[in-house]
């Protein structure tokens, strides 16, 4: 068993990684870009990859009115031929971003076949595209394709799923092509300024968004209250893919959609692909990149919630998705949602605390020099941000790229492999000069105690600390039944689900910050690195010690 110990040890490692980015655990692996699968619901992506083509063929800003408006008459015509009879609403000399423009929403009611309708699903899209700037050295403009083409052909798409449910529907279905979102949305604004009444009766709002063509379909956003909202979405979208603490750090980026306008007053999700910035807002934003792999994941979480909540009998009144709670979540692959109550959480975390200082009060006596290894770790995790962030400022530097301290930072063209070398450096650093056989035990507690200041600090502050208090619970976990039962099995299962967990969050952390965050996404990295290695060295090594 000893000496094929290390095999199984790569094979967990190697499957782990690979479920973490998808195999097995999201549609089409997302790995396909003309993904021919259609979901066990009905969602058809290559629907939605026609749909793009005609929407993205040319360039439909804010200053392009002639191809802004052939668009427009295509998603009339596309919301005609599923039954509607859709409305334009006009706000003419509009002025943002230094144009003056005007902007015309599409609304398209679907009500029940029902006499009585007393609330109504709103999807939203926007289908103006990236009026020109410039992220480096050329002027560019955006095609719209991810960027809001995916959100206007996964809406359709949607729809046209649902009205086959019709017969079943209890609530209606209320289809908004926003325009001039990339201005400031200037035409959510207008509307939902001029026109209440198209908002009053919305019990739900779904927008779709897409910062990038690749990767999943990440519910990134939800209002306030979300208790009830996270109810709907966990009982019926499939691979689910969300973090409560994304609500956060959005909260922190200069971005903005047309869901910033009504999320104060509506009950809503906001969905985007989030890979990579390089297409987002430029010419790269194209068909060429479209994938279909992308396209399906949000299928198989918009659709089903969606199609509950139309056919739901608790949703005819629209406050009933309206809370006073916020609940924190996460996916972790092939396990799901994971989703709890703020209460609930904080009695995850003192069940963790409480294991935790178990493990320590039985290793007490092994435990000399932890203060010091906690310090090495520490440094070890700040060094890691100062070099992430260094290495992010000389790329710049090379590229042109404006750099942006814990900003987004665009144009850099060789950023993800930046990004990935820098993660494999820190593993090499971590293994080589950190864990070190006769002191594994000290400078696992040492980074785990590290991880339960942090842990505590987080719960204070921000109310979300599952990054932190993940690794710490799977160690914790993991120690006490290998010290109990002698199986390494323990150890090796912690292994295995710390990997899906960490390199799932990681990889969502550095696309939606970027490059100019690898400084902090390298901190992060480098404590569950810490605590990773550590396990799989007390997996290979002889008896307990």
């Amino acid at each position: 068993m000893k000496r094929i110990r290390p095999f199984i040890l790569l094979i967990t490692v190697v499957l782990g990684a690979l479920v973490a980015f998808g195999l097995w655990s999201l549609p089409g692996n997302l790995g396909g870009k003309r993904c021919s699968r259609t979901s066990p619901l009905g969602f058809d992506p290559q629907r939605v990859v026609s749909d793009i083509e005609i929407i993205s063929k040319d360039h439909h800003s804010v200053i392009h009115n002639a191809e802004r408006t052939e668009v427009r008459q295509y998603l009339m015509g596309r919301l005609r031929e599923l039954g509607a009879e859709p409305q334009i609403y006009t706000f003419p000399g509009l002025r943002s971003r230094g144009y003056t423009f005007d902007a015309n929403d599409i609304v398209a009611d679907f009500p029940p076949l029902s006499d009585s309708c007393a609330t109504y699903l709103l999807m939203v899209a926007h289908y103006d595209s990236r009026y020109p700037w410039k992220p480096v050295r050329d002027t560019v403009c955006s095609y719209g394709a991810a960027d809001d083409g995916y959100g206007l052909g996964v809406a359709l798409e949607t729809a046209r799923c649902l009205l086959e449910q019709r017969p079943e529907w209890k609530q209606g279905l209320r289809i908004l092509f926003t325009d001039a979102e990339e201005v400031g949305m200037e035409g959510m604004k207008s509307l939902f300024g001029s026109n209440k009444e198209l908002f009053e009766d919305v019990g739900l709002v779904i927008n779709i968004e897409a910062r990038g063509p690749f990767g999943p379909a990440l519910l990134f956003e939800t209002s306030e209250g979300n208790e009830a909202l996270l109810k709907l979405y966990g009982e019926n979208a499939r691979y689910p893919y969300t973090y409560s603490l994304t609500n956060v750090v959005y909260s922190f980026l200069p971005n903005f959609t047309d869901f910033t306008v009504v999320k104060d007053s509506i009950p809503g999700m906001n969905f985007s692909t989030i890979a990579d910035v390089n297409h987002y807002h430029t010419d790269k934003d194209n068909f060429s990149f479209v994938n279909a792999s992308s396209i399906l994941h949000y299928g198989e979480q918009i659709l089903p919630v969606a199609a509950a909540y139309l056919t739901g009998g608790l949703y005819g009144d629209p406050d009933a998705l309206r809370s006073d709670s916020n609940r924190v979540f996460f996916t972790v692959p092939l396990l799901g949602l994971l989703n709890f109550s703020k209460g609930w959480y904080i009695v995850l975390n003192v069940i963790v605390m409480l294991l935790f200082a178990l493990l320590v009060f039985l290793n007490r006596g092994n435990l000399r020099g932890v203060g010091v290894q906690m310090c090495v770790s520490l440094g070890i995790a700040l060094g890691a941000l100062v070099a992430g962030e260094l290495l992010a400022f000389l790329g710049c530097l090379v590229s042109g790229a404006r750099f942006k301290l814990f900003g987004v930072v665009t144009g850099m063209g060789f950023d993800n492999i930046l990004m990935i070398v820098s993660a494999v450096a820190l593993l090499a650093v971590i293994i080589l000069l950190y864990w070190k056989r006769g002191k594994t035990g000290t400078r696992l507690f040492a980074t785990a105690l590290l991880l339960a200041i942090l842990s505590v600090a987080l719960l204070c502050t921000i109310g979300d600390n599952m990054f932190t208090l993940i690794p710490l619970a799977l160690f914790t976990l993991a120690l006490l039944l290998w010290q109990a039962t002698s199986l390494k099995l323990f150890l090796l299962a912690s292994v295995a689900l710390l990997i899906l967990h960490s390199f799932s969050f990681l990889y969502a952390l550095s696309m939606a910050l970027s490059v100019g965050a690898l400084g902090a996404v390298l901190m992060i990295a480098s404590l569950d690195l810490m605590i990773l290695v550590g396990l799989c060295d007390c997996y290979l090594m002889t008896g307990k010690d």
